[in-house]
């Protein structure tokens, strides 16, 4: 193999955490600055990269935990998105650490359709550049799908409403209540750029006997659970069935237990593991005794008189093919569930009726507009789209990356750029140490297992809608979750030529991961090391050839940072350097 090439993309990939953040958050910054009760400032950390630290840390989808290393030694990762909400009940005031809104604005105007998290992430970004910003959104308030569709006890209003503010009150114009129609009327108004961030607002409907006959008491997912949020809705009947395994699916559940249902079932085409629901959802739904049912397809809703009764599920069992999985019917008589009251969850749709054929934005053969995945521009100049509406359902993470995107091309655009060529991070690189054996952060590994995020008494949170479920960690936990933290972006740094090859750093290597080793291909050099190193996906580091021809290989799939090998050695060929990489945005 030849020498890793150990430039800033090495060094992010193997903050495996930050790799898999949509918007790039740097995690362990944030969580060292927790453990040292600098709330406020690991707070801001957040705002910088996701906007919306209090939001996300209580319904973020979380991709960050399951790249986290601390999963790969123990198989319970650190609690990333549970400590940014440590971060945010515990921060001061952050207005004063708000970027300032120039007074005297460039004299570009931008229109943002949609005030869900992609809308008001490019918002965010360009308000302080002097934009003038205008927002247009069908409901009262900002928010978009975090207020419509994600419920109270998941959410709490002042969270929600509160990190919105911090964005509105940037000088940026919300028109409420106000429904666009016309997408060729909206860039005639004169606007330098239109963002669209409307998200897929149409829920999926399924078409079989019965649907027509007994619509009164069948609703779709996300339309029933606006009506929750707007109290349009205030109970539910008592037997419920829910159709669909995603996330929508169980906030579609545990609403209902809320509002009256005394039997809630979800009823999915899939097997349990193969839900698109994350499994701290799942896991919630089961706690509230909400019963999961598997492999069983809907036939039909059963009603009398227009009255629903129940419905008709055909049991299936998965067969596979390599990779292709198909449900076949099992041969067994049908399953007949009695029920009140149906609401249908199996997916979302976009939909985009306002926008004209002649407009000049294409649309693919599924109805989606053709979007550059790299500048997000549409293929009508002065049109962008992001968040759901540019790809299909997300989630608000990747929302706030694609409105962090579109900022840069919008701001690109404004000043006559090319949008293809993107701003580069910023990166720095530090050595930690500051003595023979000590370092500028904490290199103790805990031995403590993942801590649980305490809940409300299920008998009195059942009771109220509004009471937020998760009580989050008191700041003992959040310190004790955040000291389980490998510090990731304290990269091991190795310098051939200090190296004598005197093997210390193998013999006091915790997981085996650093070896010296005659060079040759990838795949055999991976399986001759001390430990072979068997995750393709994660690179090795590997060194120009030492004194006696051999290179050096650490497999940073176990690598934990922990720096031993660095204090070990005799001649400072190894040393810990702290990595910090700030993704570009609009400046």
């Amino acid at each position: 193999m030849k020498p890793t090439q150990t430039d800033s993309n090495f060094y992010h990939q193997v903050v495996d955490c930050q790799w898999a953040c949509p918007a790039h958050t740097p995690v362990p910054e944030y969580i060292r600055l927790i453990a040292s009760q600098r709330y406020t400032e690991a707070y801001m950390v957040n705002w910088e990269s996701n906007v919306f630290p209090g939001i996300l840390g209580r319904v973020c989808d979380r991709p960050c935990e399951p790249a986290c290393r601390r999963g790969r030694i123990d198989e319970e990762p650190v609690a990333i998105c549970r400590l940014k909400r440590v971060a945010a009940d515990n921060r001061g005031d952050v207005i004063p650490l708000l970027p300032a809104v120039p007074e005297q604005k460039n004299g570009r105007k931008i229109a943002l359709i949609g005030a869900g998290p992609a809308s008001l992430t490019v918002a965010r970004d360009l308000a302080p550049l002097g934009y003038e910003i205008e927002i247009f959104d069908r409901e009262i308030k900002g928010g978009g799908m975090m207020w419509t569709q994600i419920p109270r006890f998941r959410l709490p209003a002042r969270v929600l409403d509160e990190e919105v503010n911090y964005i509105l009150d940037r000088g940026v114009k919300l028109h409420a209540n106000y429904e666009v129609t016309s997408l060729k009327a909206m860039v005639e108004q004169g606007y330098d750029a239109v963002f669209v961030g409307t998200g897929a607002p149409r829920g999926r409907d399924l078409d079989i006997p019965g649907r027509t006959a007994a619509a009164q008491h069948i609703h779709i997912g996300i339309e029933w659970l606006a009506s929750v949020a707007f109290e349009h809705v205030s109970r539910v009947g008592r037997r419920v069935i829910i159709l669909g395994g995603g996330n929508t699916a169980m906030d579609c559940c545990r609403t209902s237990r809320r509002l009256g249902g005394e039997s809630v079932k979800v009823v999915v085409r899939s097997g349990f593991d193969e839900m698109k629901a994350s499994a701290w959802e799942k896991d919630d739904a089961v706690r509230e005794d909400v019963e999961i049912l598997n492999f069983l397809v809907p036939k039909a809703f059963l009603h009398t008189d227009g009255r629903l009764t129940g419905m008709r599920f055909e049991p299936v069992r998965a067969v596979y093919q390599g990779s292709k999985r198909s449900l076949v019917p099992t041969g067994e008589p049908p399953v007949e569930i009695a029920c009140d009251e149906v609401i249908i969850a199996v997916g979302q749709e976009n939909a985009f009726p306002w926008i004209e054929q002649d407009m000049g934005v294409t649309f693919d053969s599924w109805g989606m507009p053709v979007v550059d995945r790299v500048t997000f521009q549409s293929t009508h100049e002065q049109v962008f789209f992001g968040g759901d509406a540019a790809f299909g359902p997300e989630n608000i993470i990747t929302a706030v990356e694609h409105g962090h995107q579109a900022a840069i091309s919008i701001h690109r655009y404004c000043q006559g750029l090319t949008l293809q060529e993107r701003p580069p991070p910023g990166v720095t690189c530090v050595s930690q140490k500051i003595g023979m054996h000590e370092w500028r952060y904490d290199n103790d590994i805990s031995e403590d297992p993942r801590y649980q995020v305490p809940h409300a008494d299920k008998k009195i949170a059942l009771l109220d809608q509004k009471m937020e479920v998760e009580l989050g960690f008191d700041t003992a936990a959040g310190y004790a979750e955040a000291m389980r933290c490998l510090n990731c972006d304290v990269h091991t740094v190795f310098t051939e030529k200090a190296c004598i090859e005197c093997d210390a750093c193998v013999d006091i290597c915790p997981t085996h991961c650093i070896s010296f080793v005659a060079n040759t291909g990838e795949q055999q050099l991976r399986a001759r090391l001390t430990a072979p190193a068997q995750n393709l996906q994660q690179p090795l580091l590997v060194s120009a050839p030492l004194a006696t021809e051999r290179v050096m290989v650490k497999d940073e799939d176990v690598c934990l940072h922990c720096g031993l090998c660095a204090e070990r050695c005799p001649t400072g060929a190894w040393d810990m350097q702290k990595f910090l990489i700030k993704m570009a945005q609009a400046c």
